[in-house]
């Protein structure tokens, strides 16, 4: 008796062909990032071994399902009407989800150098921007119509070679249909149980082990996981050490703790108050090798690295993730990233101590400007929920349920250039600074939160702004919004409010944060810049210091006192051996010091690195055991307070 009998013929060539497309994918991904992959002859022939087992365990969830309806459908019924149209039917269904798969997983990969992570999962609420945005960053129709003629074609191919015939004429057995049925019944129990994506990743580098990985499982592993809880997956000390721990790293000498057993709020002295108003741009995908000051010879942001050398910059910043919502997170609650999705997008994320409360103290009114739709990214949501009032693209008003103090849409007659993220940067500027001459009028400081979008894919922007055609790439959008910038600034300037306003520049995130090590740490390297603070604070600031420093260290240059209930603080108080960033993904946790790199995963693992910034390769090095209890106190409380009420507004009062 065969194993795999005729009536199941169209899933065998099913699987064989998933399997085949699965190998062409990874050598495809392997050319395009070869330089980066660990290409000895051992470690290419796991990647393929791997590769081979996650793509026979998802194609058994594919063949599972054919293999029950013909287990279970009589034999009188072979070739029926019903039968035809269902295998038909069936087969095309499935060829279309493959097909659409390899397609989107390049796509993907051509953004993020990995296989479908939490991030495609993510998308998936947000089809409008995500399908806009695919359709002007790549000829859709075209891929749509590739797709269904690869299906035609395929479905063809399986009719001239018989394969149908064989399924409707065959005599087998339910005895015959019921062993393969059990043994594909068995590895799918395997995968479905105990199979864990991360088995996958046995290499030190990080694109091999990508590679090892298989798109489709890769997607439905992050949709079960998109929430890590960290006691239950990192390395974790008694909870009493760990605060102690960060109590003291996060204070400056002259802060008073005022609830020592309970978490790290302490009162931050100051002197000389000054309150101007305070205008934060958050620049999308803002990577420091961009800046001329940073030592790129292509002249794209002549604005900023004016700004920046005459005024005060940081440049030795480091973003706490790879993602918008990881960088709001960090500059608003000022805190190390926690495993799993930004707090931006979970539960209970409302009424929580952020910078705006800071603010409110000091009698600010809070404005979050966006120049999409605020429902991407549960955005709205989050600075609502935390007293901002919203401007933005999108419906004007919260799902039921939802307060907002206020909300104004940017009217279309404001638009001059949109795409699928949003209005173009001059347009968001030029309602900031609308807002601004509103809002001065009322003799009311004004803290405003911007977020830019036009240095995203498709990177369209209006033409004749600069000299590189709208649409060409990632430089043109750079120099684009350093266009935008200094059109604000100039404008800025002549506005009254001006020579009373702050204007923090900061990126969210690094264009590409990918490499082949656990964490590029080079690729988390971004700008930021305060203008406007005075003479007597104007200058580079070298310290090593993480998004999470900036807007603390923003207060203590302005003299402000205030209960802090943040990670982050004044880095110019800090000591050079007090100095650290953190830099992470939705699954590892880092903590720079200087050159060293300690490193969290789940799976309960740690690691230790020397961080070569000549090369941007890390040495792995023996664990130093107060290197690491130092970076599982940041990040073990960091998770503690906010899933303990211990980060609420009402804590901090």
């Amino acid at each position: 008796m065969k194993l795999f009998p005729s009536r199941f013929a169209i899933l065998n060539a099913f699987a064989v062909l998933f399997v085949a497309i699965s190998f062409l994918l990874r050598l495809v991904f392997m050319a395009l990032d070869f330089s980066q992959v660990d290409g000895s002859f051992f470690a290419l022939m796991k990647v393929f071994f791997i590769g081979f087992f996650f793509d026979l365990g998802t194609v058994s969830f594919f063949y599972m399902i054919g293999a029950l309806y013909f287990l279970l459908l009589p034999k009188r019924f072979y070739g029926s009407v019903f039968d035809r149209i269902v295998c038909f039917f069936g087969l095309a269904v499935g060829l279309l989800i493959v097909y659409f798969s390899f397609f989107a997983e390049i796509t993907f990969w051509d953004e993020f150098q990995r296989r479908f992570n939490f991030i495609a999962v993510d998308y998936l609420i947000y089809t409008y921007e995500v399908v806009k945005n695919i359709n002007e960053s790549y000829p859709l129709p075209l891929l749509i119509g590739s797709m269904l003629l690869l299906v035609l074609v395929t479905v063809w191919l399986f009719v001239r070679k018989g394969l149908f015939k064989r399924v409707f004429v065959a005599e087998n057995t339910f005895k015959q249909k019921l062993v393969p049925t059990v043994i594909v019944a068995g590895v799918v129990l395997l995968f479905g149980t105990s199979v864990e994506n991360e088995l996958a990743e046995t290499s030190s580098n990080r694109l091999n082990n990508e590679l090892s990985k298989a798109g489709i499982y890769s997607f439905f592993a992050a949709f079960r996981n998109n929430e890590l809880s960290y006691t239950d997956f990192y390395k974790t000390i008694p909870e009493g050490d760990a605060l102690k721990s960060v109590q003291k790293l996060v204070a400056n000498p002259s802060d008073s703790l005022l609830q020592p057993k309970s978490g790290i709020i302490r009162e931050v002295k100051g002197s000389m108050e000054e309150k101007p108003n305070v205008i934060l741009i958050c620049v999308e995908s803002l990577s420091a090798k961009y800046l001329g000051v940073f030592g790129n010879p292509d002249h794209l942001t002549p604005n900023l690295d004016a700004l920046a050398t005459s005024e005060t910059y940081f440049s030795h910043l480091f973003a706490t993730g790879t993602r918008t919502v990881r960088g709001m997170e960090a500059i608003t609650l000022s805190i190390p990233p926690t495993p799993g999705r930004s707090i931006v997008k979970r539960e209970h994320n409302q009424d929580l101590f952020t910078i705006g409360e800071v603010f409110k103290n000091k009698g600010y009114s809070r404005t979050f400007f966006y120049g999409g739709d605020g429902y991407f990214d549960n955005m709205d949501k989050f600075f609502s929920g935390n007293g901002f009032d919203i401007v933005d693209r999108g419906r004007g008003f919260l799902p039921s349920g939802d307060i907002v103090t206020s909300r104004k849409n940017i009217e279309d007659d404001e638009v001059t250039f949109e795409n699928a993220w949003g209005v173009c940067d001059e347009d968001i500027f030029n309602k900031v600074l609308k807002e601004a001459d509103a809002a001065s009028e009322q003799g009311k400081p004004f803290f405003d939160f911007i977020m830019t979008t036009s240095n995203h894919k498709p990177y369209t922007y209006p033409e004749g702004k600069i000299d590189i055609p709208s649409g060409s790439g990632r430089n043109g959008a750079v120099k684009y919004t350093d266009y935008a910038i200094g059109q604000f600034i100039e404008k800025a300037r002549s506005r009254p409010w001006f020579k009373n306003t702050v204007v923090v520049i900061m990126a969210d995130h690094c264009a590409s944060s990918a490499g082949k090590w656990e964490l590029d740490v080079a690729n988390y390297r971004i700008p930021a810049i305060i203008v406007n603070l005075g003479d007597a604070k104007k200058g580079e600031i070298t310290h090593q210091c993480s998004q999470i420093d900036v807007m603390p260290t923003l207060f203590s240059l302005l003299g402000w006192e205030y209960n802090s209930n943040f990670f982050g603080r004044d880095v110019l108080s800090m000591q050079p051996n007090e100095q650290r960033a953190f830099v992470g993904n939705y699954r590892k946790l880092g903590l720079l010091k200087s050159n060293g790199l300690m490193v969290l995963a789940d799976g309960k693992v740690a690691n230790q690195y020397n961080w070569d910034q000549e090369d941007n390769s890390l040495d792995k090095k023996p664990t130093d055991s107060s290197f690491l209890d130092e970076t599982i106190s940041y990040y073990q409380i960091a998770d503690y307070l906010f899933n303990h009420g211990g980060l609420d507004k009402n804590v901090a009062q």
